[in-house]
């Protein structure tokens, strides 16, 4: 299984099997976010699949899926309530685990986090997301005192 620690409430990684969700249960992981659009592949498993797996193992699961480059501000407001509402540490998917990856950046971010260091953390754990650094410091600029 592929994981990639951003930090330490929260990873991401690429599409997972149902057979994984107690795998990452008995990592210590407590929250699963699906950021995949159901039948974004023919082999994907589906997101209600994965759900019922994620109970049986204990975890909570979100479905809050995302077509590549289309991140729009109620996805964000949606992956932050997530985050904010449900125990980590989160594991996020998508296909290859970079949009998950940049919901979390643009969360932190718009909390005020460095951009600097987001970028970093990223990087450190093999998510480019310098292309992502205008609206990266766009919505940090949101979240500076006026």
């Amino acid at each position: 299984m592929d994981i990639r620690k951003l930090n330490d409430d929260f990873s991401v990684g690429k599409q997972i099997s149902t057979q994984e969700t107690r795998q990452l249960a008995e990592l210590g992981y407590k929250t699963i976010i699906c950021n995949r659009p159901d039948a974004e592949d023919d082999n994907q498993p589906s997101f209600a699949s994965i759900n019922e797996a994620a109970k049986v193992a204990g975890l909570n699961a979100h479905h809050l899926p995302v077509v590549p480059g289309g991140i729009t501000e109620h996805d964000i407001n949606a992956f932050a309530l997530v985050l904010a509402e449900f125990p980590s540490p989160v594991f996020a998917y998508c296909r290859t685990g970079t949009r998950a990856a940049a919901l979390w950046a643009l969360t932190e971010a718009k909390l005020g986090v460095d951009v600097d260091l987001l970028l970093n953390d990223a990087s450190q754990a093999g998510c480019d997301l310098s292309g992502m650094r205008p609206l990266l410091e766009a919505k940090a600029k949101e979240a500076a005192p006026q």
